[in-house]
């Protein structure tokens, strides 16, 4: 397989990946600014119960608990957020997709800047989700780095 194949179709799965993830937060922040001027634990204690979840769950009474402390200003400092992030996501997705090399060094910046936090996270409680995420990051890392450090003609 070309160099410059393998170089498109990496930069394409993590343009795709960022991407993804810009859409589901952007939804997030709309679904938070859609929960103004609403009591959040009834709604989501109504969802509950249409998909009847065990409501005696100790996980979904922690939910019911926290969310009953959601008022309308950590709603919406939740939503901007949210939204932040997705264009960050957003901007680094079709950066990639459009093959730009600012956008190399600029998912790398950023996705690198989390590391610290994610690991410091995985010290206090671990989780299986929390390693994936940190795998996955430091695996979009290690190939940027590696494809900005190749050689302009293998590029």
């Amino acid at each position: 397989m070309p160099p410059r194949e393998s170089h498109g179709r990496g930069l394409r799965i993590i343009a795709v990946f960022k991407l993804l993830k810009a859409a589901a937060l952007f939804a997030a922040g709309v679904g938070a600014l859609r929960l103004l001027h609403k009591d959040v634990a009834e709604v989501v204690e109504h969802w509950i119960n249409i998909f009847r979840v065990d409501s005696h769950n100790h996980f979904i009474n922690l939910l019911l608990m926290k969310l009953s402390n959601l008022d309308d200003r950590r709603l919406k400092e939740l939503s901007i957020g949210t939204f932040i992030y997705s264009a960050i996501f957003f901007t680094e997705g079709m950066g990639l997709a459009f093959r730009k090399r600012w956008a190399e060094y600029f998912t790398i910046i950023t996705t690198a800047s989390f590391l610290p936090l994610e690991i410091y996270e995985l010290v206090i409680r671990f989780g299986a989700g929390k390693v994936l995420a940190l795998v996955i990051n430091l695996a979009v890392v290690a190939y940027l780095v590696w494809e900005l450090r190749r050689p302009r003609e293998s590029r």
